[in-house]
């Protein structure tokens, strides 16, 4: 499993990328063209989504011919008065392709801006050799008074996957601690096991074992993640078919910021801005983000485990568990990324129950030492507190059968005395 998992993800990675590039091909579409302002048919470029046929046929003909066809063609319909209300019609068969439509708006906007320019004698020719380029070499500086490159776009692209990655771990490892308390509790096998120990090292015993075992599976599954992309993309990714998968999504537009950071300069200074990040920090960091983030969430799911009989009673306690982390991890794709040292980031990762994602998102874009070490300490503190309050729970609820536990019903737990 622990090498399969790696296996999956590459497969899957694989699988989207083949997939989404063939979905590109399959989206080509003819499109016949009915001008009645006259101008614009011959001055639409045909490329690899869209080419443009002029139309022989009527309106009314051309939708008719246009139902009974299976292939993917379209009808651009542009009326007479198109430069003054800027606007025509795009028909199909079914639903419009988004990138479809924005292609031929594009090319449609760029004709009339062109007829615009001439009406209001603009030489077009002169205004098209300007063309300005501006690389912004982003800078910060330290507490040293030092300059260092700022790696923007480096720092967000890790940000994303910290918080992809701490979300799925810190759920999954969880959640296998309740499966293993309510399995243990349902086949009755805790009646044995508590007459050789205290429920509270049982617990904790649980706890860690399951933590050092998904810890070493987590490195390797990193390792042999990171190592079979590494390598696929060298040998057989060619990086045109990326940028073109990448250029083509709906979202392009949205990760702009990042692909003009990643772009500009030559390739030894996107080199030099990777090999100038402190990598070191962010993956010490990470691990003991993690290791207290997990030690905090299984305290909790072992005592929502022991409160219960089956997974399906469960659930009433995994979503009020698991609504923190899914908030910040929510958040951080747009709140945390864009304003990394804004008051709501800064709060999430002070926050125990959001810090292991808020923090680790936060670490990439440079964050105050002492804000790290404060976090971590309230992490800690706030794992020890919740461990006290599951092990009172805890002791009582392994041992309680064939009873729904409710709120109510857990606090009388608490309050019981030894």
């Amino acid at each position: 499993m622990t090498f399969a998992v790696p296996l999956f993800f590459f497969a899957l990675y694989a699988g989207m990328f083949y997939l989404t590039k063939k979905s590109f091909k399959d989206a080509h579409t003819e499109v016949f063209i009915i001008d009645q302002q006259g101008d614009f048919a011959n001055r639409l470029q045909s490329n690899k989504n869209v080419s443009y046929k002029k139309s022989q046929l009527p309106l009314q003909q051309q939708k008719q011919r246009l139902a009974q066809e299976q292939t993917k063609q379209a009808i651009l319909y542009i009326p007479q008065d198109i430069l003054t209300t800027q606007k025509a019609e795009l028909i199909t068969s079914g639903k419009t392709s988004f990138v479809t439509q924005e292609i031929i708006s594009g090319q449609l906007e760029d004709i009339i801006r062109e007829k615009e320019y001439k009406a209001k004698g603009i030489d077009l020719k002169l205004i098209q050799s300007i063309k300005p380029k501006v690389d912004i070499e982003a800078k910060e500086i330290t507490a040293d008074g030092e300059e260092k490159n700022s790696n923007t776009a480096i720092a967000m692209g890790i940000g994303v996957a910290l918080a992809i990655l701490v979300y799925l771990s810190l759920f999954l490892y969880g959640a296998q601690v309740m499966r293993g308390i309510i399995e243990e509790k349902s086949n009755r096998i805790i009646e044995v096991i508590i007459s050789s120990v205290k429920p509270f090292q049982l617990m904790m015993g649980k706890i860690v074992g399951i933590g050092m075992v998904g810890l070493t599976q987590f490195v390797m599954w990193l390792v042999l993640t990171l190592g079979l992309f590494l390598v696929a993309t060298t040998l057989f990714v060619n990086p045109q078919d990326i940028q073109e998968v990448a250029a083509g999504q709906p979202g392009a537009a949205n990760m702009g910021t990042v692909s003009k950071a990643m772009g500009q300069g030559s390739s030894a200074s996107i080199l030099a801005s990777i090999q100038s990040f402190n990598f070191t920090e962010v993956i010490v960091f990470f691990f003991l983000f993690f290791i207290a983030g997990y030690l905090l969430y299984s305290a909790i799911f072992a005592a929502a485990g022991s409160a219960v009989d089956n997974e399906t009673e469960a659930n009433q306690f995994s979503m009020p568990i698991t609504m923190p982390l899914l908030l910040t991890y929510i958040l951080s794709f747009g709140v945390i990324i864009n304003d990394p040292n804004g008051p709501i980031a800064t709060w999430l990762s002070f926050i125990p129950f959001t810090s292991p994602i808020a923090m680790l998102v936060r670490i990439p874009f440079g964050v105050p030492l002492w804000q790290i070490l404060t976090s971590l300490a309230l992490l800690i503190l706030t794992f020890l507190l919740i461990t006290w309050v599951a092990a009172r729970i805890y002791r009582v609820g392994i041992l309680i059968y064939g009873k729904k536990a409710s709120f109510k019903e857990i606090i009388k737990w608490f309050n019981y005395k030894n």
